[in-house]
């Protein structure tokens, strides 16, 4: 089929998905930006195909792109990328969209198998009611070499970037800022993650709270970065250094990376409340450095948390914040006022968060 002909608009797909479904055919759809066409994506589409008699590919417009990617992407124009995937033998038509997410698509294309790359579970997925509410179901590619046109691209005029080596209390890192903003979950740590010991310093008793790496796991294949936000007084009374704070959280992170959680970053308050600083929870620098650092979107972000100082920082924040029923329960006393949600533990809150996602 001639590659125009291969391009279509939404209304008119809606009439050839009915005489498909009428012929008995099965009907795929997937989406995606495709800029910068790769072999990841050739892939993916030859895959979704063998799935299903028709697919049909949506393609994010440029104005939706430049939303949730930033003003510099895509690389390259509409126009031109849904040309490049209709010529792909594997796919059958493709159209433009305006929307964020597919869930207009969905429902006006009602396909068979809405077709996703990633290692999502089904359930994660905020379009699952609307699928399973028709009769169609959802079908995941797993990926197993990650290629990414964010990682192969090098923008020429990329005035936004501040990318480059700081040297940081005898160490060295690179420092990135993203171009495009990204919501976040903030997390407490000790009585939210593990469990709570007073001034633990000692990484041989660190212990994960039940559930905790299933629920940051869902947390992040729903695209949340993840930061932690934790007060250590303990450090400037002296009951530790920050060299044995250092290695608890090492002992923490191999926890995490065993299942594939890659947390963004650890901020920490050293001071006691009386030293009266400004990053101590519910104080406001540590979140704001790392709505600096991480380019957070914070009015889409969420902090969790076992105490009232972790509600009031996310509160100060306009964060929408969830209270667990682990650590100290949210029984500090420290701070009024109710939390936006409760939860058992951070699973449970990762479950709100994905229902508050589909709504």
């Amino acid at each position: 089929m001639p590659i125009d002909d291969k391009i279509k608009t939404r209304e008119s797909l809606i009439n050839l998905c009915r005489s498909f479904r009428s012929e008995g055919k099965t009907i795929g759809f997937t989406s995606g930006v495709f800029d910068l066409m790769h072999a990841g994506h050739v892939d993916y589409l030859q895959k979704a195909k063998a799935m299903c008699d028709v697919l049909i590919v949506g393609v994010n417009s440029d104005s939706s792109v430049r939303e949730y990617k930033g003003e510099e992407r895509p690389i390259i124009g509409e126009v031109q990328r849904i040309k490049v995937v209709a010529a792909l033998e594997s796919v059958d038509y493709v159209f433009l969209f305006e929307e964020r997410r597919n869930k207009k698509n969905i429902e006006l294309l009602k396909p068979d198998y809405y077709i996703k790359a990633g290692d999502y579970k089904p359930e994660e997925l905020t379009s699952k009611g609307i699928v399973e509410s028709y009769g169609g179901s959802i079908r995941i590619i797993p990926i197993r070499e990650q290629i990414s046109t964010s990682d192969i691209i090098v923008v020429a005029s990329d005035r936004n970037r501040k990318d480059g080596f700081v040297e940081e209390q005898d160490t060295v890192h690179i420092e990135k800022h993203p171009l495009k903003k990204e919501p976040a979950i903030f997390l407490d740590r000790d009585g939210t993650i593990n469990e709570e010991i007073n001034y633990l310093h000692e990484p041989e008793k660190f212990k994960l709270l039940p559930n905790v790496l299933e629920g940051v796991k869902k947390l992040q294949n729903m695209g949340f970065r993840i930061v932690i936000i934790t007060n250590q007084p303990g450090i400037g009374f002296g009951y530790y250094n920050k060299e044995d704070f250092y290695r608890v959280n090492k002992r923490m992170l191999s926890e995490f990376s065993r299942v594939g959680i890659l947390i963004d970053k650890i901020y920490f308050c050293p001071h006691t409340k009386a030293e009266q600083c400004d990053c101590r929870k519910p104080n406001q620098a540590l979140i704001e450095r790392a709505k600096e650092e991480l380019n957070l979107d914070l009015s889409h972000s969420f902090f969790i948390g076992d105490r009232t100082t972790d509600m009031e920082a996310g509160r100060r924040a306009g964060i929408k914040t969830i209270l667990v029923k682990t650590g100290a329960k949210g029984e500090d006393g420290e701070y009024p006022g109710e939390p936006d949600f409760w939860a058992d533990d951070i699973l449970m809150a990762a479950d709100i968060i994905l229902g508050e996602e589909r709504g």
